[in-house]
């Protein structure tokens, strides 16, 4: 069952496990790229397989696009992201009594680390699609001054035509990291995954997999 909320501080839908199904107890708050909002069919695909395994899904927008329909987001305006990821997070919260994961596609994903590195209490784990390395063409301009703060169990999901970042440099960057991680590259796909072949489904055992093996480090 999908439902929409509407907040003065949260807007976007929650995806429930249906009745046949047994809830895990646990929860994903996912969002959006700077280009998007939270209705791309990457981010409902993720959310609909998510339900489907019994976890329920909270995709939002981020503060940027509830302000504008179009346009990206100002780096002015980073804080006030997250600020709307812990929103959604603690929204999230009144629904399930389990863990929450928290990510999301490119920009949103980016956000969702950096609110673990200043709060690492947020979430029990990070799912992120597509994570925005560097601005194209510019290998040296590296988005990951947070890594070596971070302390939260992630998955990237990444495509291996990236000009975001290739594989290569993502996992050159993922040794940053003190927490568990674990990279799935898909084949044939560039930074928005269209055409590259996801199996959610998989994405879906390989993030708990990877809080199961963090728990046990």
């Amino acid at each position: 069952m999908v439902r929409r909320i509407e907040t003065e501080s949260v807007s976007g839908f929650i995806h429930e496990p249906g009745h046949i199904l047994k809830a895990t107890g646990a929860g994903l708050a996912l969002t959006h790229g700077a280009g998007a909002n939270c209705e791309t069919p990457l981010l409902t695909t993720v959310a609909e397989t998510f339900a489907a395994c019994g976890i329920t899904v909270l995709r939002f927008n981020l503060a940027f696009r509830r302000n504008r329909r179009f346009g990206p987001p100002h780096p002015s305006g980073a804080a006030a992201d997250r600020a709307s990821i812990r929103a959604a997070v603690a929204a999230l919260r009144i629904e399930v009594a389990g863990p929450i994961y928290m990510g999301g596609h490119s920009y949103g994903g980016r956000q969702a680390t950096m609110l673990a590195a200043e709060q690492p209490d947020t979430a029990g784990g990070l799912l992120l699609f597509s994570y925005p390395l560097h601005p194209p063409n510019k290998p040296k301009e590296l988005r990951t001054a947070h890594f070596s703060s971070l302390r939260t169990p992630a998955l990237f999901v990444h495509g291996d035509s990236d000009p975001l970042g290739s594989p290569e440099e993502l996992r050159a960057a993922l040794e940053l990291i003190p927490a568990t991680t674990r990279l799935i590259v898909i084949e044939r796909a560039a930074h928005d995954l269209g055409k590259g072949r996801i199996d959610p489904a998989g994405v879906v055992t390989a993030l708990l997999e990877t809080r199961r093996s963090a728990g046990s480090a």
